[in-house]
């Protein structure tokens, strides 16, 4: 008789499940089942540390790095001027007032989570500072009057030029924008990253006139003391704007030091171009209302057909929008006109 190997050997044959195909189904769903709580439980978590708290990115630290070696290698012996300012003087008195623009994230400091309704107000918010600094711009071209403006364009003509510049820059911008949603900072894209690029490139527009203003003032024949008291009342007036920055970043989940970059980086121009229009200064006067004007139209724009549309969109009520942004109006147009009667007394 002819023996089997399990037979021979006295092992006991086991009996071997036959896998079907409903049976492969059924451990695959399990599998994924279990598989797919892990990974959710994972995303949770991942998710409830996001919204805890923003990172800070390396670029964020190496930019504050830069900013810190920036300040201090390029510090003047002496900080006031004597006699005749130097080009030094001149770029680090521009560096103090872009600096200053960071000091507009402080006040968010203690309110950094805001819901969709308050992201509308702090949008309203900005709307009113916005609309404020470009009124101010525009009377400031408009009333121009130097002794070395060579033009024979007046000063309001220049600033209406400027001021249809700026429109159309803007409006062409945002339809570029439009065009490359692909572009993102971060986690921002799509609407809040065009919102914000808009408003980034207005601010930073604006600053162009303002360097052009440090420079020319440490030009004149009281240079050493005029300069340094206008750099000072614009590094009063930057924090604000700084402000009008950070309260459409932070609710954005932008970290606090980002924001703060940010924030400076819009008024990296003013001491970039102090510098060349207090060397120039004969050339840069007659150009200077036509800079006030362009910044002036495009930060109009900006307010009213981005920031003050989205406010609506956040707090669903016309009247917190108009209230808030119109008492954010009148305290601006308060500080710049009190900074301006300060600067005429001097």
């Amino acid at each position: 008789m002819v023996q089997t190997r399990a037979q021979r050997t006295g092992d006991t044959p086991q009996r071997q499940t036959r896998s079907t195909p409903q049976t492969r189904s059924a451990q695959k769903k399990a599998a994924a089942n279990g598989t797919g709580r892990v990974t959710r439980k994972k995303t949770d978590v991942v998710a409830e540390q996001s919204k805890q708290s923003p990172t800070t990115s390396k670029a964020t630290i190496i930019g504050a790095v830069i900013v810190a070696l920036i300040s201090y290698f390029t510090l003047p012996d002496s900080l006031q001027p004597v006699g005749r300012p130097t080009v030094q003087h001149v770029w680090y008195y521009g560096w103090i007032s872009a600096l200053s623009t960071g000091l507009g994230v402080i006040p968010l400091i203690f309110a950094p989570d805001l819901d969709k309704y308050w992201v509308g107000v702090s949008n309203a918010v900005a709307a009113g500072m916005m609309i404020a600094a470009s009124y101010s711009l525009t009377a400031e071209g408009c009333a121009f009057d130097e002794p070395d403006d060579t033009s024979e364009i007046s000063s309001s003509m220049r600033t209406l030029i400027g001021a249809v510049l700026g429109l159309c820059f803007i409006v062409g911008t945002k339809r570029f924008l439009e065009q490359h949603e692909e572009y993102h900072i971060g986690d921002l894209a799509g609407a809040d990253f065009r919102r914000i690029m808009l408003i980034i490139f207005v601010m930073t527009l604006h600053s162009f006139s303002e360097g052009v203003g440090i420079g020319v003032s440490f030009g004149g024949e009281n240079g050493s003391e005029l300069g340094v008291f206008i750099s000072a009342s614009l590094a009063v007036h930057n924090v604000p704007e700084g402000l009008a920055v950070a309260v459409v970043l932070l609710p954005q989940r932008v970290h606090l030091l980002t924001a703060a970059l940010w924030c400076i980086g819009t008024s990296i121009p003013q001491p970039l171009m102090a510098v060349p229009a207090f060397i120039f200064v004969h050339y840069f006067i007659p150009i200077l209302p036509v800079g006030l004007g362009f910044a002036g139209g495009a930060m109009a724009w900006v307010a009213i057909f981005e920031l003050l549309s989205e406010a609506f969109e956040d707090t669903k009520s016309t009247t917190t929008t108009g209230v808030i942004s119109s008492i954010s109006l009148l305290v601006m147009l308060w500080v710049q006109k009190s900074i301006d009667d300060a600067t005429h007394i001097v």
